[in-house]
């Protein structure tokens, strides 16, 4: 069987199996590296990241004489860096300061809000505005498993219900899948998640106690008469709103405005310029006070940009192999909801999401003769219109299972990697790659997973 996978990723692609080594490694390196050699890491993990993305892209270049694919993952890699680049500076310059009690129900409304906020500011914007006071709040009772928890929902679930919620969802609305359409399909998959993964996080909050501290009764009467959010740098939220609505700006949906065309293809770069424009000002003008508060440093944002530096072009060949076995004719007739969902999601939790949801995709329509890069083709497999018939349910697996997986593994998502390193930045000790996978992913986040799976993909009760 192993040959088999092989033999189709080189004759369909022309990639060799092997160069799949670098990720597997990056990967490796990524979950063992700040356990076994953390000093070493530390200071190598910049070069070690760019020495294996610039070996995959170079065997692409030069070996391969295959520019399409590099290049395209170069584009998404900026707009991937500017975003999140921008959204953290913006994040940073507003301080955010919570009087109140870090009882368990606290921790949940927190987190809850949060998955509110990700369908407004997205999922990176929510987790980079209250990961710091989420800190503070549970300063004298701050465990590794609330930040997993946080990354759970805020980071990840909680963009269920619009396109700006994830990146993957945001990946399908330019493509044509109608704005509302996430918020009616996704609504109730979106209560069942937060509700379930808020209990679990409620009942392991309930059995911390304190230790070691003894509170002030003045404060904890305070705290119990009245909670308060204070906010310093409310200037940077105007900034918030450019960095957001700049998103928009995409030259494959709104005619007119400048690109870089390739291929056939727009690329932009006017959304790009705004959102370091605003991040430039937003550092520029921030208050002083908040950036003190937040304790801000480009150390975290710094971590992110390089390792997944990495990860987009060493994960080129894995993702051509996945989609050269998947989109094999043979293999047609697997391509159901169930399928789509536990394929999605799989790749999802190891691989960038959103790439992944834009590969299943384009194989879950071809099924039916429909190209991703058709606007109608996409509206028509969104709504069950097209040829396919009902074929939403199977969209439904896709976008379910590329934004709820994005929470099983630290590099599923982007904002996962930022909180972890803003949580570490804190001197939070967070588990390594495979403790958050075996000690949390599995045991809380699978069950949810598996029952989402049963009834809204496999049963379609909702």
């Amino acid at each position: 069987m192993l040959n088999t996978i092989l033999l189709l990723a080189q004759t369909e692609h022309d990639v060799p199996a092997f160069l799949i080594i670098p990720f597997l490694l990056l990967i490796g390196l990524i979950a063992s590296g700040p356990v076994l050699f953390g000093h070493f890491w530390e200071h190598n993990y910049r070069k070690i990241a760019v020495t294996l993305g610039l070996t995959v892209l170079g065997y692409y270049l030069f070996a391969l004489q295959n520019h399409h694919m590099p290049i395209h993952t170069l584009f998404e890699y900026i707009s991937f860096a500017v975003l999140l680049s921008s959204l953290y500076i913006a994040a940073g310059g507003i301080y955010i300061n919570i009087n109140a009690n870090a009882t368990p129900l606290m921790n949940v409304g927190i987190v809850i809000l949060g998955a509110v906020m990700a369908n407004i500011v997205g999922t990176t914007g929510a987790s980079l505005l209250l990961i710091r006071p989420f800190i503070r709040l549970n300063i004298h009772r701050i465990k590794p498993y609330q930040i997993i928890f946080f990354i759970f929902i805020v980071s990840n679930a909680g963009g269920l219900l619009t396109p700006l919620g994830d990146p993957p969802l945001f990946i399908g609305f330019l493509k044509g899948v109608p704005f509302f359409w996430t918020l009616q399909h996704l609504f109730f998959p979106w209560v069942f998640a937060i509700g379930l993964l808020s209990l679990f996080f409620y009942i392991i909050d309930s059995r911390n106690k304190e230790t070691g501290y003894v509170p002030d009764p003045a404060v904890v009467a305070k705290n119990n008469a009245k909670t308060e959010f204070y906010i310093s740098g409310k200037r940077n939220l105007l900034w918030l709103a450019v960095i957001i609505g700049a998103i928009f700006l995409d030259p494959n949906v709104m005619e007119g405005l400048p690109h870089i065309s390739y291929d056939g293809n727009k690329f932009s770069f006017l959304r790009e310029i705004i959102q370091l424009g605003a991040a430039f000002f937003c550092f520029r003008f921030s208050s002083k006070t908040a950036l003190a508060g937040n304790q801000f440093s480009f150390d975290p944002i710094l971590e992110v940009v390089f390792l997944f530096f990495g990860i987009f072009f060493t994960m080129m060949p894995a993702l051509q192999l996945s989609a050269a076995i998947a989109s094999s004719p043979e293999y047609a007739r697997y391509i159901t909801p169930n399928f789509l969902y536990w394929a999605t999601g799989s790749l999802s939790g190891f691989l960038d999401n959103a790439p992944t949801y834009a590969n299943f995709l384009s194989l879950g329509m071809a099924k039916f003769d429909m190209a991703q890069n058709s606007i109608i083709d996409v509206r028509q497999f969104a709504t069950g219109t097209g040829p396919g018939g009902h074929t939403t349910v199977l969209l439904e697996a896709i976008s379910l299972s590329s934004v709820l997986f994005g929470a099983f593994t630290y590099i599923g998502n982007g904002p996962n990697f930022m909180v972890k390193a803003i949580a570490e930045s804190a001197g939070i000790k967070m588990p390594s790659f495979f403790a958050y996978v075996i000690r949390y992913s599995i045991p809380f986040l699978l069950p949810a997973l598996i029952i989402i799976w049963y009834l809204v993909v496999h049963l379609e009760l909702f």
